[in-house]
């Protein structure tokens, strides 16, 4: 096995280049990519990468996502500052570089019984003040774009519909089911995946009824 690199030494424009995508049915899947990345992460319009001997992130976009890059990258300038969302470093034709977060997505907490507190939800709330106060309209915020880092703080990910105008309830109602549900002592901290993806089909379903 060919052993990563300790330190980058590839113009992070040539990483992006070496990314290859492949339709496969409903479904885009990255099939090749440089050896010095570290494919940790991907979503529904985007694969996220860790750059090799650096703290820092390489989302790259598949088609035909690839200009929601210079909008995220824009959002993350717009979030300059603030303290519950990654540092934006640069973007470019379809990727953009943030920084790269240690932890546990929500998501992965619950799966793996690790305990998520009010004081976490508290910080998510304050992200969400973050972003309004910077002119933004925080939408899509889930169980996969919050990440509990190992020092107990909370940083929100993937930002893409910050600027969308229809109102968001997803938090919300995400904040309704920790406090009517989670929060209580009765109630399981460790659920399995199968069951959480479950319930979220259901919710998507019942949201789109309704809009």
């Amino acid at each position: 096995m060919q052993k990563k690199a300790h330190c980058r030494s590839i113009p992070v424009k040539r990483l992006v280049q070496s990314v290859r995508f492949a339709k496969q049915g409903k479904h885009t899947r990255v099939i090749a990519f440089d050896p010095s990345l570290t494919l940790v992460g991907s979503g529904r319009s985007a694969y996220v990468f860790k750059l090799p001997g650096e703290n820092k992130a390489l989302k790259v976009f598949y088609p035909p996502y690839e200009q929601l890059a210079v909008q995220e990258a824009d959002i993350y300038q717009q979030l300059s500052g603030t303290s519950h969302y990654p540092i934006f470093h640069e973007s470019g034709d379809g990727y953009l570089v943030i920084d790269y977060i240690e932890g546990s997505t929500f998501f992965q907490c619950l799966v793996q019984g690790k305990v998520v507190d009010s004081k976490q939800i508290e910080q998510v709330d304050l992200a969400i003040e973050e972003a309004y106060s910077a002119g933004l309209n925080p939408s899509d915020i889930h169980l996969h774009n919050l990440i509990l880092t190992n020092d107990g703080s909370v940083k929100v990910i993937d930002v893409a519909r910050f600027k969308q105008t229809k109102q968001c309830t997803q938090w919300f109602d995400l904040k309704q089911a920790f406090t009517r549900y989670y929060s209580k002592r009765f109630f399981p901290k460790r659920l399995p995946a199968f069951v959480l993806n479950s319930i979220s089909t259901c919710y998507k379903k019942t949201r789109n009824a309704h809009e």
